[in-house]
């Protein structure tokens, strides 16, 4: 099975809005700290998906932002998963409460301490990088464990991330 999906992490005064998921019960990301974001609806490109899932989200329009890479998750049971990444660093409107969790406005130097993907803190570190546009394959156990990385089609060193 494969999926398209968005992630943004909107910033503001160093800060990310993350999404602690808490709500669904049948959740591959229950209880994990997230970005914004969403499955493609038919016909969306990446960027409508990415603008309506923001603010079905969070209440937010995001007006400046960017494409930063594109995630190919394989979960180990069965799904593959296409995540484009944004980042965005301007939005307007008023915040909206979210039907999936809580939302936070984190200091990106915590954004590892709190309980994410390890896969997660590989792009992480790539944004801080301010990498140019990036392709990221992680590859999971079916069990939350990160088995792989290829970034740009080279293997990386996945031990102590």
């Amino acid at each position: 099975m494969e999926g398209l999906s968005t992630l943004c992490y909107i910033e503001d005064r160093g800060r990310y809005l993350m999404l602690h998921r808490t709500v669904k019960k049948q959740d591959v990301n229950k209880d994990k700290w997230i970005g914004v974001g969403g499955h493609f609806e038919p016909g969306e490109s990446p960027e409508e998906c990415l603008l309506r899932e923001v603010f079905e989200e969070t209440g937010y329009r995001l007006t400046s932002y960017r494409f930063r890479g594109m995630v190919t998750f394989l979960s180990g049971d069965g799904v593959t998963e296409y995540m484009h990444l944004f980042t965005a660093d301007g939005f307007e409107g008023t915040p909206a409460a979210c039907d999936e969790g809580e939302l936070e406005w984190v200091p990106i130097d915590r954004i590892e301490s709190l309980n994410i993907w390890e896969g997660d803190k590989i792009f992480f570190r790539l944004l801080a990088e301010d990498r140019p546009f990036f392709s990221l394959k992680l590859v999971y156990d079916g069990k939350g464990g990160l088995l792989s990385a290829v970034l740009d089609g080279q293997p990386l060193e996945i031990s102590g991330i």
